[in-house]
């Protein structure tokens, strides 16, 4: 290994070339988790931390530095359209080659192709799904052959297919090179989730300048695809699991109209209850808690709580006549309804007024210190709507002074409450410097954030779906195209499924089913793209494999660095194991108290650790005292020496256990008996010992 700790992390960045696998699931067969097995009986919750920005003054640009304001109505800017003055598209435009057609098939999309190309195109992504759900080789071949042959005649998609099959090794040898190539040729074709491929690997690389070209687009379409003018509650992709088990709470609240709570819900709807009726139609109409989007139901749930005079429901029904999403659009009908909501104090319709009079739309005229003081009532109320809409008036000097600053200041209040699109606005001016400094890596952060919600995150929907029903085999498909992505939650969950399923994942390799190197290999990469964006646990499944050796070279440095990559996030398992390794020279260096204060670390971050810190610290007191000791040597050599032990132990005292809970008990009694030994042979009454000590050094006190 490197001495050069940037190169060892730049060599498993994005494409670590070590074959690697995990450690099979609950498999310790070290004494490192002698005492961490018990902590491991504390679930955390695994989730990438959420940004909060910052701006100092620095990065900031006054009015007087920026540039003349346009002499045409900044109002009429294509880039502030919150209604759309256009025809809406449908995401199958927004997201060329969506497999929207194979996984949620309506009507109209059965048997209609463009092209043969097309068609072929289809005919293999059907394949190649009905393969990774039955584990079936040679359907997946048929299905490769199919998106090859569109591929061939010039199919961007086919391409953006083919390069998700090499990255992976799924159908196809595992190459990088080729991968990187065809979703190369499938952006230049247009296709955008291989652009967002793309943006991920640049990303990963740190060339933030691709990466936030190619993000920027993709924000731009999926600001594009937010269906009202308010934050577009997007389905958020679901984490299927907690650390090591199955996140059942998030799968129930997941099971659509099964769902127990979505059935009381709809009972106190058809009862007559206005906000329950409201609740209903949103579900329906962003496809929520598992539900298929159904417009036509939810517009009806809409009307029957605007007659019960519900304000959500008039503001939201106000907002799809000025879109004209699944409506006529109306602009007087939008600007009546939006009125009526706000005369029943919901201040975020008053965002939708304001813009009626920024554009004259359903108004008498354009006026922009109306829009202004609708803006404003909005935010002093406390809506992010009303910060962002103010953050565009000053950005574009629309109604007011034109001060980036101010600008800065409502977008950042707007980003902080949620907002994506104050998410969008943000990036674009950390990516072109419009109001202050430029700085590439927080545009692309930014820009990723937005982009993530575009229509391609239906795959989210897809996948949770399948392994709701069971098809555990295409919900690993499709969280993979996810996790290529870039999507966090789908590295998390892929790699979850590979490591909780085993050989019935149905992971499909290069031929056939995945082999046992190959299912690893993938699941450790993918806990390594998860654990750069954040996971805790992931980058604590990451130090477990190098502490171990699991399918890569053993590697305590790595083992470190993942370790406090996962204690950095105050995860207490990783905490306690970068105890365990002071304690025993592994990669850190020997320490006995810094043992201790990582020991006691882990107990402050997680009190359910009280059990595992009082035996390791049982453990660093016996080591103390009796460093060169024959019961120090025999406990350190136990799980070698006693290999017959360990597979008794395995496989009577806990079905995946190891010989380390043997160990954990004779270390027990071996304290007691050595404290029992000091008490009996205790100095007479009246006599003082005064035992040696160096200077500076510290005493481990018995553990009580």
């Amino acid at each position: 290994m490197s001495n050069n700790k940037e190169d060892a992390k730049r060599s498993t960045q994005p494409y670590p070339n070590t074959t690697t696998t995990m450690p099979r699931r609950g498999h310790v067969p070290h004494t490192l988790l002698l005492l961490s097995a018990i902590l491991f009986l504390h679930h955390h919750r695994a989730a990438a931390r959420p940004y909060v920005l910052m701006i100092s003054p620095d990065d900031l640009q006054s009015a007087a530095d920026a540039a003349a304001a346009d002499s045409s109505d900044p109002a009429d800017s294509s880039e502030w359209d919150e209604f759309g003055d256009s025809e809406s598209k449908s995401e199958d435009e927004l997201d060329p080659g969506s497999w929207r057609r194979i996984l949620e098939p309506d009507e109209t999309s059965e048997e209609k192709y463009g092209s043969e190309q097309e068609k072929a195109y289809y005919e293999g992504v059907r394949k190649i799904v009905e393969a990774a759900s039955e584990g079936d080789g040679r359907a997946m071949e048929e299905g490769v052959e199919e998106i090859e042959r569109a591929a061939r005649e010039g199919d961007a998609n086919a391409m953006s297919v083919l390069g998700f099959l090499y990255q992976i090794g799924m159908g196809k040898e595992r190459s990088k090179a080729k991968a990187f190539l065809y979703h190369s040729f499938a952006a230049e074709g247009g296709n955008l989730q291989s652009k967002m491929a793309l943006a991920h690997i640049y990303s990963r690389q740190d060339m933030h300048e691709q990466a936030a070209k190619l993000y920027a687009e993709l924000a731009e379409v999926a600001v594009n695809s937010f269906l009202i003018s308010k934050d577009s509650p997007v389905v958020e992709p679901v984490r299927i699991h907690v650390g090591a088990e199955e996140n059942k709470e998030a799968l129930r609240k997941s099971r659509g109209e099964d769902d127990e709570d979505f059935q009381i819900l709809d009972y106190q709807g058809q009862k007559g209850n206005a906000a329950a009726m409201y609740k209903v139609g949103i579900f329906y109409y962003y496809g929520l808690r598992g539900l298929r989007r159904d417009p036509s139901k939810a517009l009806s749930w809409f009307l029957k709580a605007v007659e019960k005079g519900e304000p959500k429901a008039m503001e939201l029904l106000g907002e799809i006549y000025a879109r004209g999403a699944g409506l006529e659009r109306n602009y007087t009908k939008a600007f009546e309804l939006l009125k009526l909501a706000a005369k029943h104090q919901l201040y975020s319709a008053y965002n939708g007024i304001g813009y009626l009079y920024v554009k004259g739309y359903g108004v008498e005229r354009k006026n922009y210190t109306k829009a202004r003081e609708y803006f404003e009532r909005a935010a002093d109320n406390g809506d992010a709507g009303g910060h962002y809409n103010l953050g565009v008036l000053y950005l574009k000097g629309i109604g007011v002074k034109k001060d980036f600053k101010m600008a800065w200041r409502y977008f950042v209040m707007a980003f902080n409450a949620g907002q994506p699109k104050a998410s969008y606005q943000l990036a674009k001016m950390f990516h072109t410097g419009v109001g202050g400094k430029k700085v590439l890596p927080m545009a692309t952060a930014l820009y990723k954030l937005v982009a993530e919600r575009g229509p391609w995150s239906s795959l989210s929907r897809w996948a949770l779906e399948s392994y709701l029903k069971g098809d555990v085999g295409k919900a690993l498909l499709l969280y993979s195209r996810m996790a290529e992505l870039g999507y966090e939650v789908a590295q998390s969950n892929a790699a979850w499924i590979l490591d909780k399923y085993g050989e019935l994942s149905m992971c499909m390799g290069e031929s056939g089913l995945c082999t046992d190197a190959e299912r690893h290999r993938r699941a450790h990469s993918l806990w390594w793209q998860a654990s750069e964006q954040g996971n805790e646990h992931a980058a604590l499944l990451i130090g477990d494999a190098y502490y171990y050796g699991k399918g890569t070279v053993k590697d305590y440095d790595r083992a470190a660095e993942a370790y406090m990559h996962a204690k950095s996030q105050s995860n207490a398992q990783a905490t306690f194991n970068l105890g365990y390794m002071h304690e025993h020279g592994l990669g850190l260096p020997f320490d006995l108290h810094l043992a201790k204060r990582y020991y006691d670390q882990a107990l402050e971050n997680d009190p359910a650790a009280k059990l595992a810190v009082k035996l390791a610290l049982a453990s660093l007191w016996l080591r103390r005292n009796y460093a060169d000791s024959f019961m120090v040597r025999f406990i350190d050599s136990l799980p070698e020496v006693y290999p017959r032990v360990e597979r008794w132990v395995e496989d009577v005292v806990m079905e995946e256990g190891n010989a380390t809970i043997l160990t954990l008990l004779v270390c027990l009694l071996t304290v007691l008996y050595l404290r029992e030994r000091q008490r009996r042979n205790a100095v007479a009454p009246g006599e003082a010992v005064i035992p040696q000590q160096q200077p500076g050094e510290h005493v481990i006190p018995a553990p009580q």
